[in-house]
């Protein structure tokens, strides 16, 4: 029997099982994937990780942004790695206390930012996080903050006065690295 016969009746014997692996890997992937939108509010998309529910991006065009606290009647505890990155049109940041971590470069070079409100929930700021937002005049971190990662207000010119929260262990010495315009940082004693 030639080759080509024997391979179309191995197919089609075969096609169903073909169809099903195919359809169980497609729905695995769905089922997997950690990216959704939120319908109630298209401006976001989020994630859901190991620790919760987290901002994966900012979409909107906002200017005063308030982060929800919620998403499918969860928490939102974190905001995600570059969720604002880029945001240019924002100019201020409310975010709730449902928030624990601010990921790696959240806000990376959102020029207009000039305020933003950390709650006492926030435990963790991420390396970057602030990075390049030029028009942020100051900043007051909570006391429930531990964790100040490497160039959170790298090259914040505006940047003139830091209150930085008593329970702060970790702070690296980048932190505050080309804010031209800063004459009060308030530390407290490690």
């Amino acid at each position: 029997m030639p080759t080509g016969i024997v391979r179309k009746e191995f197919f089609m014997k075969n096609k169903l099982f073909i169809i099903t692996i195919i359809a169980i890997i497609g729905f695995g992937v769905l089922s997997c994937m950690d990216i959704t939108d939120d319908s109630d509010n298209n401006d976001y998309e989020f994630y859901y990780g190991i620790y919760g529910i987290g901002i994966y991006r900012y979409k909107g065009a906002g200017s005063n942004i308030t982060i929800p606290s919620k998403k499918d009647g969860k928490p939102v505890t974190a905001i995600g790695n570059r969720a604002f990155m880029d945001c240019t049109s924002i100019t201020s940041v409310s975010i709730p206390n449902s928030v624990t971590s601010i990921d790696r470069g959240a806000f990376y070079r959102c020029t207009s930012l000039a305020s933003i409100s950390i709650p006492n929930s926030v435990t963790y700021i991420g390396d970057d996080a602030f990075y390049g937002c030029t028009s942020l005049t100051s900043i007051t971190i909570p006391d429930s903050v531990t964790y100040i990662g490497d160039d959170v207000f790298y090259d914040c010119t505006s940047l003139t006065s830091a209150i930085i929260g008593n329970g702060v262990t970790i702070i690296y010495s980048g932190t505050f690295t080309s804010c031209t315009s800063l004459t009060s940082v308030t530390i407290p004693d490690i």
